[in-house]
């Protein structure tokens, strides 16, 4: 274990203990959209920031998942949370999927948001300059953020994203964390684990698709579940914060006794569910 500490914010004291995990483009304020109404009675939620984001955007390190898993170990540690679930974006499913490789035993669920696959995700050519010079270029994140969205948000809010991003991270860190959630494949290292797995997908991401997340993710663990998200690409947390809540509540609660009969959005592989109808 390592005496660095992620710095976090705790929401909420409920039994459920649960990480949320941002991805390559923002801290912890990712989640800032979805707050408001996550159940603070039925789980305790611990918003962190990874080296290089943030509070911790000073702190030296490798920037790597691997090492992302420890620092999440650690805190848990010292929160006295012996289980609990992790809730991961983008960069930060690939780190809630390295924690299935170093303490199995410790996690409850694991929810990946648009998770980059444990296989890593290669990017050749053009698309690999495109991601690499985003550590200095403003407009390459633009760009990534407005592909990754199916170009169909407002180009205020692109901006917005933007000047997060350049302002919450740190440019060696963020290009350093490239090529660790890009580069790296433990899939191998995870392939059948038991702990039930829940990816989100948005319908309007073309490159972490419902599509792409069936061949890896579902593949690879015989308890997942996927949903996708019509209205949602890359960012569900600020695109369809409402239904992101509700879909991920939903797969945390059915861990400690489940909840009331509500309707939920329809998993993957099951029919649409008449208006009204119990789920």
């Amino acid at each position: 274990m390592t005496s660095f500490v992620l710095p976090h914010e705790v929401h909420g004291d409920g039994a459920h203990k649960v990480f949320a995990v941002h991805g390559w483009f923002a801290d912890r304020s990712a989640y800032a959209a979805v707050l408001p109404d996550l159940d603070r009675t039925a789980f305790t939620y611990a918003l962190v920031d990874l080296r290089g984001y943030g509070e911790a955007r000073d702190a030296a390190g490798s920037y790597t998942t691997a090492e992302a898993a420890g620092d999440l170990l650690e805190l848990a540690d010292r929160l006295g949370w012996e289980r609990f679930s992790v809730v991961g974006h983008s960069m930060g499913g690939a780190v809630a999927q390295r924690l299935l490789t170093a303490a199995p035993h410790r996690l409850r669920r694991i929810v990946g948001v648009s998770p980059v696959p444990a296989s890593g995700m290669p990017l050749p050519g053009e698309q690999g300059a495109l991601f690499s010079d985003a550590a200095h270029r403003p407009e390459n994140r633009r760009a990534i953020i407005d592909f990754t969205t199916g170009g169909r948000r407002p180009a205020a809010w692109l901006d917005r994203m933007v000047a997060r991003s350049l302002e919450r991270s740190d440019a060696k860190a963020f290009r350093s964390w490239l090529d660790s959630w890009a580069g790296d494949d433990f899939h191998a290292d995870v392939e059948g684990s038991e702990v039930p797995a829940l990816a989100v997908a948005g319908e309007l991401d073309p490159a972490l698709s419902p599509a792409v997340l069936r061949r890896t993710w579902t593949a690879w663990y015989p308890r997942a579940e996927l949903v996708a998200l019509p209205g949602a690409g890359h960012y569900a947390m600020d695109e369809t914060p409402l239904d992101l809540v509700r879909v991920v509540e939903d797969f945390l609660r059915a861990d400690s006794g489940g909840s009331p009969d509500l309707p939920r959005p329809a998993r993957e592989g099951e029919p649409a569910r008449p208006e009204g109808e119990p789920a």
